[in-house]
């Protein structure tokens, strides 16, 4: 048997640095939301390899669907031959996307290429250059991504220069005291100070931060930036990477804005959790604006790959027929429930727990003062966490955030498991 020692040393001599890995423990097999490293150690995945595996992993419907298409074809290109699978993929995203009007859909292979390829859309049809984002916000590690991206360390350090007409502007964190009205007054002073409104062709956000914190935007910053798109000729742009397909309790958190307020965005970005592990990314977006492209000016040679689409069109049928959006609420319920009854009980690190359905974020402090992070027990949760069994992120602009992202499909006698090991680990590190 091959130790994750030895692994690690062979990929510390066959890999560079800049690509880390949180854990030095070698994934060797997969089973719903268990993972097992490659000396046979047990772990209940709550990462899901970065909000990718929803599904968990190894879902049989999935894999089925994908060894049928592979004894058909795994790759022709769409751009050459275009295929089935693709164009019901689109139809069906197409129907239940929170985008009002006719909608179409194109498909890539990342996340990034998702960003990139919303942004050249949203220029094509405005004739505009200028891109804003936030503060706390990632959106990928492209050249034009990491420009888009709202945090330097690791990100952007020593890659510069960035593409330029890319603004930052701060997003609106209650717990952090910094106010809708602030947020849209600091968009008002960029107007005024760095890119005139007219020369904006997108805003791009997150509906929960990904890497920024798990940060929800609320309802009311949706309706004050649909104002100021909609008063500017500025199109919306949501990214929906990490928070689609479930995650949140609604297929897109897209949903909850649009149920609550009836905002929507003019383009939104999928990617992650879309296709079950296999990868595929693609932009939704009103038909008149998807359209404003010339004809070749959008693709890539691996985009929309067959493979991806099929196991996306068994992830929709899964997330339907198992109720996996009622079932992120639940997991997310019970998860943050046992989190805030440790801070309720005196544990004063607990600073803040939060998200919608299973996009779940704790957030630790000094004594409960919001203005004192904790990124060193952060760090120590994480990997206690693994010793314990519990594969953890963390994330947060400050760097102490521990986040958690469980397949939907876990069972509860594992998800009480999670649960008790959580507990153990935060007792252990911060008594109260």
């Amino acid at each position: 048997m091959t130790s994750n020692s030895d692994l690690w040393t062979r990929r510390e001599a066959a890999v560079p640095r800049g690509v880390s890995s949180m854990h030095q423990r070698f994934f060797a097999r997969g089973d719903n939301a268990e993972a097992f490293d490659a000396e046979g150690n047990r772990y209940i995945d709550l990462a899901t390899g970065i909000a990718v595996c929803n599904t968990g992993h190894g879902d049989p419907r999935i894999v089925a669907a994908v060894k049928r298409q592979l004894d058909l074809f795994s790759h022709c290109s769409f751009q050459v031959t275009p295929y089935e699978s693709y164009i019901e993929l689109a139809e069906r995203l197409n129907a239940i996307a929170p985008i009002e009007g006719p909608v179409k859909s194109i498909f890539f292979t990342t996340g990034a290429e998702a960003l990139e390829n919303a942004v050249k859309i949203a220029r094509a049809h405005t004739g505009r250059r200028g891109v804003i984002t936030f503060q706390g916000g990632y959106h990928g590690r492209t050249l034009l991504t990491l420009a888009m991206t709202g945090k330097v360390l690791p990100y952007k350090a020593k890659f510069g220069p960035m593409p330029g007409d890319v603004f930052h502007t701060r997003f609106p964190i209650d717990y952090h005291g910094f106010s809708v009205e602030q947020a849209m007054a600091g968009l008002e002073a960029l107007f005024a100070s760095s890119i005139e409104p007219s020369a904006v062709a997108a805003i791009v956000l997150e509906p929960v931060l990904g890497e920024g914190g798990f940060y929800n935007a609320s309802y009311a910053f949706f309706k004050a930036l649909r104002e100021v798109c909609d008063r500017h000729g500025i199109l919306l742009i949501a990214d929906e990477v990490q928070a689609g397909f479930a995650r949140t309790g609604r297929m897109f958190a897209m949903d909850w804005v649009k149920e609550a307020t009836g905002v929507t965005p003019d383009i939104m970005t999928i990617a992650k959790a879309m296709a079950g592990g296999f990868p595929i990314s693609g932009v939704m977006g009103k038909a008149e604006i998807m359209d404003a492209p010339d004809a070749g000016g959008l693709g890539g040679t691996y985009g929309g790959s067959p493979l991806g689409c099929v196991a996306g069109l068994e992830v929709l049928d899964i997330i339907a027929s198992d109720k996996l959006c009622e079932r992120a609420v639940v997991i997310g319920d019970r998860i943050k429930g046992a989190l805030r009854a440790l801070q309720q009980d005196g544990m004063a690190v607990i600073g803040d727990v939060r998200g919608p359905g299973a996009m779940i974020a704790l957030e630790l402090v000094h004594d409960g003062d919001a203005n004192r992070p904790n990124p060193e027990l952060t760090k120590a949760i994480v990997q206690e966490g693994a010793k314990e069994g519990l594969l953890l992120l963390s994330c947060g602009l400050r760097g102490n955030v521990v986040r958690f992202l469980p397949a939907l499909t876990m069972p509860d006698a594992l998800l009480d498991e999670a649960i008790d090991k959580l507990t153990l680990v935060l007792k252990r590190l911060a008594p109260a």
